[in-house]
């Protein structure tokens, strides 16, 4: 019993001895490197980085445990391996990099309006409002649509496959564009500031393997375009007229105009308190929701696309 007070005594020594030097930057520097690895594991949580950073840890878990053993063969396998890997982690993980780069470019742009300035913000409003009305009515009418709004990461790169249009966002003109008979229909239309950029662009489709098998190509390619970007997409099914809105690489169905039209002024207007009160209060009726078990159009129907409670009973595009 002697021995074992005496080592909780040295250890408590011990430990306040050392928390003792601890300094301010130290803190800080242990705070920082915490939320580094928290920020990387909640960027790859949900990609198929996921899978490649399992794959590379369980890789040097391999390289530990042949230095531990003294497997010389393996060990100088694995210590070239390790030389050329860095190269390799580069290449398999491009597309996720670039994603971060562009979200950690992104940050500093968030305090800016979308949409512009306090000055032209009833230009912007007009914006929202026709948007919202041709959404409405294209939902009404089964017309397939698919609108992506840039935010802060610059959709030059989509635009060029598509038809350049410089033109105004009006009701009209965006059901003009997505008419069954037109020649830009099946593209996307992609609104940048408060102008119809371009139309009839081409989306990158999302590879993920866990999509239900319902979701066509109007939604997988919405999907795809959130992972890469900070876009806010909005997509009309053209076999049931629902409304739907991808953003951060998940997709949420079964959206009124109205519901629509207080998450577009919720996100361009981030300062006007009341429309942001109102989509918090749709996301907190969404999020008990679907606790419950009962996810559905009375309740804001945000529903992820891995959810048990998306069916195939929509039909594919």
């Amino acid at each position: 019993m002697d021995v074992f007070v005496e080592w909780l005594k040295t250890t408590a020594e011990s430990v306040l001895s050392t928390l003792g030097l601890i300094t301010l930057i130290d803190v800080l520097d242990i705070a920082f490197v915490s939320f580094l690895f928290y920020s990387v594991y909640k960027f790859i949580r949900t990609r198929r980085a996921g899978k490649l950073a399992v794959g590379v840890a369980v890789f040097f878990l391999i390289l530990i445990l042949t230095d531990f053993l003294e497997m010389q063969t393996m060990q100088f396998l694995m210590t070239y391996v390790v030389q050329m890997g860095v190269i390799a982690v580069i290449i398999l993980f491009q597309p996720e990099l670039r994603s971060a780069l562009e979200m950690i470019g992104g940050e500093s742009m968030k305090g800016v309006k979308v949409f512009g300035e306090a000055k032209d913000a009833d230009v912007y409003h007009h914006a929202v409002s026709e948007l919202t009305e041709a959404v409405s009515d294209m939902s009404a009418s089964k017309t397939g649509a698919l609108i992506a709004i840039e935010r802060t990461t610059p959709l030059g790169d989509h635009m060029i496959a598509g038809t350049v249009l410089n033109a105004d966002v009006e009701c009209e003109l965006i059901k003009n564009l997505f008419f069954n008979k037109a020649p830009l229909h099946d593209g996307a239309v992609i609104i940048s500031g408060s102008r119809i950029h371009a139309a009839g662009c081409l989306l990158p489709l999302s590879t993920r393997t866990d999509l239900i098998k319902a979701l066509g190509m109007r939604h997988r390619a919405a999907i795809g375009l959130s992972e890469n970007s900070d876009a806010y997409v909005i997509v009309v099914s053209e076999e049931t007229g629902t409304i739907s809105v991808a953003e951060n690489g998940e997709i949420r169905r079964d959206y009124t105009p109205e519901m629509l039209r207080d998450e577009l002024n919720a996100i361009f207007f981030p300062d006007d308190k009341r429309i942001g009160k109102k989509s918090l209060k749709a996301r907190r009726r969404a999020v008990k929701a679907k606790r419950n078990g009962s996810p559905g159009k009375n309740d804001g129907g945000y529903i992820d696309v891995d959810d048990k409670g998306v069916t195939g009973n929509d039909k594919k595009e």
